[in-house]
């Protein structure tokens, strides 16, 4: 079992309520929650891939206060009106209105405050009204007192830790970051792909049009002479607030590909403009009006055209059909759909009944068009990940076992597509627990995928494992040059820089990726056991307490109580554990049986996390906690098991 991961969320004291198309206006709202010493709980910043099983219905269910943003867009959503209506029956609704909008039926029995005029300002009379409300509902004094409301988006932000700011460390981490990831040139060759407006006037139609600007970018990448930024980063642009030089900048792109794309029946409009990040003119622009079936046709034609914008010269011996081979594509639109339909539901990661849905939608491309590498590629992660997060012993197996399949079919489609790869390394590592199996597959993905930052960043974490250093700190380089506005990939060089001892400028990257995402899962608990091993445990018991995961909040527990002294509170952490989690934490209990002092204890949990295919173990080769294990032979024997030696 990987640390945490499906595990509980903390008890959060404000749940949060609004529209996806409100979030701009509701990021403030939240960032002057969280400065007033609230704990505030929302889905907006949650990672595509990001894993909450059935959590929403348990923070909304604990919060003390339910803060419900009214607008014309909100009252038309039955999530809204569902939360809504738990904060009204529990007698804790906070109604407020972002646009004048008046509340649905239901609700107007409350005095919704009015913030549409509001000013910015939480020392305004709206916004001291709304933190008024919120105070009596915790029991506080209210004080009137002038709290910071910041409008920058959310990855600006820092996030609150222990009532201080996170910041990156002082000295040499933070000098270390900012040389890592802020100084490099910008390439005269690199491009972003923003995500393609819908103007279709169906909101169920955004998938399609963020699977075309995908697919562009995907062709792009293949592109060695283009530098393409990922797909997290230019997302953060998706309501095109800043300038074109503003957008640029946080990309480190000298150009950008803008569009949008209207679907009518069997006709499809895209229209898209290359723009110069400098100036904010159009270097090139054109629209394109096809029947559906020629979509690909339209995605090829917008990629070479924006190649050649750049004056990089395009391989001419590429042809149609070697592109759909090697980019894993299809020439099905019932196959794509359904491809698309899958990856929206995937990548948004809510809970296990959706990745269920997305599996079955890559089954249903596949179904389509059987030689269809990327929904092979993708039908193979979402197994895993359905095997790794939600099942156990034996259909834990199978579904493993069925995820290299699929990763060796995408392999044996398209022996060019990195993500197929990237894939079936990740199925043989977590489902067979065989490392040395996997390498073989992740080094394929790092020769193809250059391009990739996930590719990129899944293989430096995958060297990372076996303790070379060297290597993964260059993979990592070249993701977040790629990629840097993704949270993922700093939390990615933090486990890095932790696993290699290098703990400050862990903490550094942990709390980047922190402020670029405040609800990463797992990146509190990863300062708390950096902050441990440094010896600083009252800076570990805060991080630990912050974390999401009740897993993993019980496993510091132990281990910094033990560090205190406090043996009593510690072994009751553990039992707390155990009875919560029983036998799928057998890689934690050795954890805390390693740095108890026990070793002979700590290899038979090890043991039993190995007789049972604990994932965990991709871990164990340079996991911190277990440096007093180094030296037992029966851990060298593990190591062997799992094929790290």
């Amino acid at each position: 079992m990987v640390t945490g991961e499906g595990s509980k969320p903390a008890t959060s004291s404000i749940f949060l309520s609004y529209a996806r198309a409100d979030q701009k206006r509701a990021l403030p709202i939240i960032r002057m929650l969280e400065t007033a010493g609230y704990s505030v709980w929302w889905d907006g910043l949650l990672e595509p891939g990001e894993r909450f099983s059935r959590t929403t219905e348990d923070a909304l269910g604990r919060a003390k206060a339910v803060v419900v943003l009214w607008s014309k867009t909100s009252t038309a959503s039955h999530w809204v009106h569902d939360e809504a209506t738990q904060g009204r029956d529990r007698r804790c609704l906070v109604p407020v209105s972002l646009d004048g909008s008046e509340a649905p039926l239901g609700f107007r029995q409350f005095q919704v405050i009015d913030v549409s005029k509001a000013k910015l300002d939480a020392a305004a009379p709206a916004y001291q009204a709304v933190l008024r409300a919120v105070a009596a509902l915790h029991d506080r004094p209210f004080a009137a007192a002038r709290v910071s409301l910041p409008s920058a988006p959310a990855f600006s932000r820092r996030v609150a830790i222990g009532g201080g700011v996170a910041v990156l460390a002082a000295g040499g981490a933070a000098a270390w970051l900012a040389g890592l990831f802020g100084a490099s040139s910008v390439s005269a060759t690199s491009v972003a792909v923003l995500p393609f407006a819908n103007l279709s006037g169906d909101p169920e139609q955004v998938y399609f049009s963020d699977g075309l600007a995908a697919e562009i970018r995907s062709q792009l990448a293949r592109n060695e002479l283009l530098q393409v930024a990922a797909q997290a980063s230019s997302n953060m642009f998706r309501e095109r607030q800043d300038d074109a030089r503003t957008i640029s900048r946080k990309l480190r792109v000298a150009y950008y590909l803008d569009g949008n794309i209207r679907r009518a029946g069997e006709l499809v409009k895209v229209s898209a403009e290359l723009v110069n990040g400098q100036t904010g003119t159009a270097e090139w622009e054109e629209s394109f009006e096809r029947p559906i079936a020629n979509i690909f046709a339209v995605q090829s034609e917008i990629a070479t055209r924006v190649a050649s914008a750049l004056s990089v010269e395009i391989d001419p011996n590429r042809t149609k059909d070697t592109d759909a081979k090697q980019l894993g594509g299809t020439k099905s639109v019932i196959a794509f759909d359904a491809y698309l339909r899958g990856k929206d539901l995937y990548d948004a990661g809510i809970d296990e009944a959706t990745d269920r849905q997305a599996l079955a939608k890559f089954e249903e491309a596949i179904a389509a068009d059987g030689k269809y590498a990327a929904a092979h590629a993708a039908r193979s992660r979402a197994l895993s990940v359905i095997a790794n997060l939600y099942a156990s012993g034996g259909e834990r197996r199978n579904l493993f076992d069925a995820a290299v399949a699929a990763g060796r079919r995408a392999v044996a489609l398209a022996s060019d597509f990195a993500e197929a790869h990237s894939a079936l390394g990740f199925a043989i590592a977590f489902g067979q627990l065989n490392m040395e199996a996997a390498r073989t597959s992740y080094e394929r993905s790092f020769t193809l995928g250059k391009g990739d930052a996930d590719v990129l960043s899944r293989y430096a974490v995958f060297r990372s494992r076996f303790g070379e250093y060297e290597v993964a700190n260059r993979a990592i380089r070249q993701s977040s040059a790629l990629d840097p506005l993704n949270a993922r990939t700093f939390r990615s060089i933090g486990d890095i820089s932790y696993g290699a001892g290098r703990y400050e400028e862990a903490v550094a990257a942990y709390e980047k990726a922190l402020s670029l995402n405040p609800k990463l899962g797992g990146a509190h608990a990863a300062i708390g056991f950096t902050r441990l091993m440094q010896g600083k445990y009252p800076e570990a018991e805060k991080a630990f307490a912050l974390d999401s995961s009740t897993e993993r909040q019980l496993l510091g527990k132990a281990l910094v109580e033990h560090q205190k002294g406090n043996r009593a509170r510690a072994e009751q952490a553990l039992a707390d554990m155990r009875n919560e989690f029983g036998d799928k934490s057998h890689y934690q209990y050795a954890q805390i049986y390693a740095q108890w002092g026990d070793p002979g204890l700590a290899i038979v949990e090890l043991q039993k996390a190995r007789a049972k295919d604990d994932s965990g173990l991709v871990m164990m080769f340079n996991d911190p906690l277990l440096a007093p294990l180094r030296k037992q032979p029966e851990f060298s024997d593990l190591l062997k098991s799992v094929g790290f030696v």
